[in-house]
């Protein structure tokens, strides 16, 4: 995916501290905390979510990054599929209710996170 950026230089501290741009910080919903990691020789930042199922945020990105996705694209599939992490859990809770009073039987990772729900 190719996305054009806009760049802002900063300076990097004695204690590897730097400041994100107003307009990145506020564009893109940083709060108190970011995700960092590295892709093809860049650092990656994106702002850490403390929304159910942030346990996830970490794998998410990971498989986002996987999938060559970038910029303002990472950023909207990011959130597509974390919103779909909190659906996900409470369908899955509901089927091991069901199993446990015997009102089914088993389930396949497919009918937990079946996407189409």
């Amino acid at each position: 995916m190719t996305d054009l950026f806009e760049q802002k230089r900063v300076s990097i501290s004695s204690k590897r501290q730097f400041t994100i741009p107003q307009k990145f910080f506020s564009e893109l919903g940083f709060d108190r905390e970011a995700i960092c990691m590295v892709k093809d020789g860049a650092l990656v930042i994106v702002p850490a979510r403390d929304t159910a199922g942030g346990e996830f945020a970490e794998q998410i990105l990971s498989d986002l990054i996987s999938e060559g996705y970038e910029g303002t694209a990472l950023l909207k599939e990011y959130k597509i599929r974390q919103g779909k992490v909190k659906t996900s859990i409470e369908n899955m809770l509901e089927m091991a209710k069901k199993a446990a009073r015997g009102e089914a039987e088993t389930f396949t990772l497919h009918d937990v996170f079946d996407e189409d729900n």
